[in-house]
């Protein structure tokens, strides 16, 4: 289940909750009372990609093809794609 942000835009209290997807994006604001005042907001995800295989330009050259004839095992394999 995702974590969303709510702001009330009557006044400006925030809170998070752990609600399902089909969950509604508007809910009456616990500060102040105001009916649908709580919203949904954008926010940033939690979620993050780190190091070096994420990125285009440190992926590995690829390999070069064997002088045998290329496919599986250089043909030798027997598959269909052999050759």
């Amino acid at each position: 289940m995702p974590l969303y942000e709510y702001r009330c835009e009557a006044c400006g209290q925030r809170e998070e909750k752990l609600e399902s997807m089909s969950a509604p994006a508007a809910h009456d604001c616990p500060a102040c009372s105001a009916p649908a005042g709580m919203k949904r907001q954008l926010s940033v995800t939690a979620f993050a990609l780190a190091g070096d295989g994420w990125s285009r330009s440190s992926a590995p050259e690829p390999a070069s093809s064997p002088a045998s004839g290329g496919g599986c095992a250089g043909g030798a394999c027997g598959c269909p794609f052999a050759g």
